[in-house]
């Protein structure tokens, strides 16, 4: 009988199995659901402050100063400026409404309120209340314009 001669074979490595990375699926996008607007005459957000002022070239001089810009209108009887999407007029006509405190304050955002503050009296405002917190990380001020209306100052925390 003759010797088998037994046969070497080699054994193949196993072939590593390619593992593909998933992505990280993204979170699910929230759904954005359109709030009802409010029907009828109501008041949907700050547009305009209007000062009655006496003498308006003092008055652009004094706003043109704190707003660091130029009015985009500009006539005898109305000055506008565009502030960050807001508009500060100045109206003139004292005849029905004088200039002064009338009750209502608007209040400016401002990057650095004791700054701001500071800059307001040096170009002729009067102090009224200094920098102050109110909370939750909001500075206000008070300033009163050299025609007696009062501005506010305010510092958020973003």
């Amino acid at each position: 009988m003759a010797k088998m001669k037994a046969k070497k074979t080699a054994k193949k490595p196993a072939k590593a199995k390619k593992t593909v990375a998933k992505k990280a699926s993204a979170a699910p996008k929230p759904k954005v659901v359109a709030k009802p607007q409010p029907a009828g005459p109501v008041l949907r957000g700050l547009r305009s402050t209007i000062f009655k002022v006496g003498d308006l070239p003092r008055a652009k001089e004094f706003y043109g100063a704190l707003l660091g810009r130029v009015p985009y209108f500009d006539q005898p009887f109305y000055v506008g400026y565009e502030v960050d999407g807001a508009e500060l007029g100045l109206d003139p006509d004292v005849a029905n409404v004088p200039a002064g405190p009338g009750g209502a304050i608007s209040y400016w955002r401002v990057d650095e309120i004791t700054a701001s503050w500071e800059h307001s009296i040096g170009h002729g405002g009067s102090p009224v209340e200094p920098p102050h917190a109110v909370g939750e990380g909001i500075f206000v001020a008070l300033v009163q314009d050299p025609f007696g209306n009062y501005i506010g100052l305010i510092q958020t925390a973003n």
